[in-house]
């Protein structure tokens, strides 16, 4: 249990340092965290409208931030470049994210154009079905999505990193709330990048 603890800190202060340096990241950060945590709400009584949440705004606003607004050359911060960073990332990089988001983006337009999915489900009826149906391929994508990392981990890494990184992405919108919550009153000060100066002190 300590090895699990002590991977899973490092594991999110590793992903702090690295990729949350944008103030707009982090304020978007907080802004998906919020969302999540609704979702993980809603997920109890319609998992469908959950996902529609949590991949229609808690992700694009999550994302967004990464692919926008964090800075993509070397980090003076941590003395490394961007390169390494996405090699050495525990989670998904910037090109496994493309990956899934072309498939998250893909869903909308393979449900209109087939409903009933070559006869694998019933076909919705409306927009309101559609939507529906949206909402469920996108949970099953954020669970396979989640599956497929924690496994791939086991095999390259080890089980406890896999584990632990598992833990932290369902955790990470109690997390982020906390941790960035302040981001936005830094933002309108005119404070586009943290300063990190608590990077080079204790943890």
């Amino acid at each position: 249990m300590s090895a699990f603890l002590e991977t899973l800190k490092t594991q999110r202060w590793d992903d702090h340092r690295y990729y949350h340096q944008s103030r707009i990241n982090q304020s978007l950060h907080f802004v998906s965290a919020l969302s999540f945590l609704v979702a993980y709400v809603v997920v109890f009584f319609d998992p469908a409208m959950a996902a529609l949440i949590g991949w229609g705004i808690g992700m694009t606003t999550r994302q967004s931030g990464h692919f926008f607004f964090e800075p993509k050359g070397y980090d003076h911060v941590n003395d490394a470049s961007f390169e390494h960073k996405e090699a050495i990332k525990v989670g998904y990089n910037l090109g496994r994210k493309v990956v899934l988001h072309a498939v998250w983006l893909a869903i909308p337009l393979v449900l209109w154009l087939a409903p009933s999915l070559g006869g694998l489900i019933e076909p919705a009826v409306g927009w309101q079905g559609w939507l529906h149906d949206v909402g469920m391929a996108w949970f099953a994508l954020g669970v396979a999505g989640l599956l497929f990392r924690t496994v791939q981990l086991f095999f390259i890494r080890n089980v406890t990193e896999g584990l632990a990184w598992a833990t932290k992405i369902l955790t990470d919108p109690f997390h982020d709330a906390l941790l960035y919550r302040h981001a936005p009153l830094a933002l309108l000060r005119g404070e586009l990048i943290d300063p990190m100066h608590h990077v080079h002190g204790p943890r």
